[in-house]
């Protein structure tokens, strides 16, 4: 992305009547142009003293290439770091690939710099459910708690780039992801029960919206869809789309979901364009069939980029759907868990209540 680029996307940024604004460098890995990074986070503080808006930044990265001076520079500006850890050295260096295999060696050592230099809760980190995954829940999870994270997001793989390239979203079916889940969420509870805490993000996330008045605002789980409402995403070239999976459909040749490009479109054209306001109203759950009798709606959300991607419409077709078959299965576990376990309530209960 070029410095020009960068200041219109950063115009388009602060044409956002939202009081809180979160900028996320992503990649490839952004480390690799770091500069324009710094470019990025001055510009947006100078703008924003004007603005006062509730500005953070976040880069999304490997962590192999933060040095002492870049990782100063997030600690002197308040940035955060989210990472990947997949689980223990074989099983994320199998699913993270790289000359030399030490992608996990690699993590280890960034995770201790950037704590040492930007504070402990400065850094997160995200798996990813690979094939090779899905035996392995509870080394996962102890590998998360041997590097001192409090929690986990047992997160499925999705349809789009290279895991649709290499065919690896194929390898299970939503019902072989949801058996790791409710293993992964038995040893968790396990651990609470035992007295060490920690937590399961998603899971959170939905208990927040069963059993408060609050919405923690995830975009898969917004409803009208949180695709070009909760977030956008600007491309290096300057097309701008509706979510990060949007972006991704386009790698595949598909740009259903481009809304415009910073160079060519205003604001308005992009925001109320067709691409994304046919799509918000196509998809809204309240309305949708099937979707407006199902008891599991006031607590799900719209994926309409899933269900075009899947199945060519934005609707998608529930009874196949596996975004609906996932949230519903979730729901269903959680519940019963509630139902029969009253000290899993109790701890579900604190994860609520920490958010």
């Amino acid at each position: 992305m070029t410095l020009e680029t960068a200041d219109k996307a950063l115009d388009l940024v602060f044409r956002s009547p939202n009081p809180a604004i979160k900028i996320e460098f992503q990649g490839g890995e952004p480390l690799l142009n770091f500069e324009l990074i710094r470019h990025v986070v001055q510009k947006a503080e100078q703008r924003n003293k004007g603005e006062g808006r509730d500005l953070q930044f976040v880069i999304t990265t490997t962590l192999s290439l933060a040095t002492d001076e870049i990782l100063e520079f997030c600690r002197d500006h308040k940035i955060f770091l989210s990472s990947s850890l997949d689980g223990p050295s074989d099983l994320h260096n199998k699913n993270r690939p790289r000359p030399g295999r030490d992608s996990h060696e690699r993590f280890v050592s960034g995770l201790k710099r950037a704590r040492d230099i930007l504070g402990y809760d400065s850094v997160s980190a995200l798996m990813t459910t690979a094939p090779t995954s899905l035996t392995r829940v509870r080394d996962i999870v102890d590998e998360y708690l041997k590097h001192g994270f409090d929690g986990i997001f047992l997160r499925h793989l999705s349809p789009y780039g290279f895991a649709l390239k290499t065919k690896s979203f194929q390898a299970y079916n939503t019902d072989r992801w949801l058996e790791f889940y409710k293993e992964g969420m038995e040893y968790i509870l396990e651990l609470n029960k035992a007295g060490t805490p920690f937590t399961e993000y998603y899971s959170t996330l939905l208990l927040t919206k069963m059993m408060s008045a609050e919405d923690p605002g995830f975009v898969d789980l917004m409803n009208p869809a949180g695709a070009g409402i909760a977030a956008i995403v600007f491309n290096y070239d300057g097309d701008v789309y509706a979510s990060d999976e949007s972006r991704m459909l386009r790698e595949m040749g598909d740009t259903t979901f481009r809304l415009g490009n910073v160079h060519q479109n205003s604001y308005e054209e992009m925001f109320t364009s067709d691409a994304l306001l046919t799509a918000l109203e196509d998809s809204f759950t309240s309305s949708a069939p099937m979707c407006s009798d199902c008891a599991f709606e006031p607590w799900c959300g719209a994926d309409p980029v899933f269900h075009h991607g899947m199945y060519g419409d934005v609707l998608g077709r529930k009874p196949e759907s596996d975004f609906c078959k996932r949230v519903m299965g979730i729901a269903k576990y959680l519940l019963e868990k509630m139902r029969k376990d009253d000290e899993a309530k109790e701890i579900f209960m604190r994860w609520v209540n920490r958010c």
